[in-house]
């Protein structure tokens, strides 16, 4: 018996970015799933199997125009500030504030654990 190889089967590795981009692109400009698989050359199993694993990891909101990506927050800079006999008020450290797709306000210290924040908003979001 023989047989003959009639293609290359191959195993490709998406990082979490070409997958988002891939899954975000389905309803672009009129895109179907099955259009977006094909252009890929990927199932459209493999496609909702992103979809759901992104949902997972926060990087892809279950509502739609909503969408997680990672944020890096450096220390902020030392500012030089020259204290004024007219402003006795203390400075307080500035807030990021985010708006959460269901309506709800999260305010933070700028110095606050990605990981604490991250597990923050999917508590809220979940509520």
């Amino acid at each position: 018996m023989r047989g003959d190889i009639l293609g290359l089967e191959r195993r490709r590795r998406w990082s979490d970015e070409e997958k988002l981009g891939i899954v975000l692109s389905v309803g672009v400009e009129g895109a179907t799933v099955t259009q977006v698989a094909q252009r890929h050359e990927v199932t459209r199993q493999q496609l909702y199997a992103w979809r759901h694993e992104l949902k997972k990891k926060g990087l892809l909101s279950p509502l739609p125009d909503t969408l997680f990506l990672p944020v890096e927050l450096s220390a902020p800079a030392e500012l030089t500030v020259h204290p004024s006999a007219e402003d006795p008020v203390p400075q307080r450290p500035a807030l990021i504030e985010l708006q959460l797709a269901n309506g709800r306000c999260l305010r933070f210290d700028p110095m606050l654990d990605a990981a604490a924040l991250t597990g923050l908003i999917r508590v809220v979001e979940a509520a």
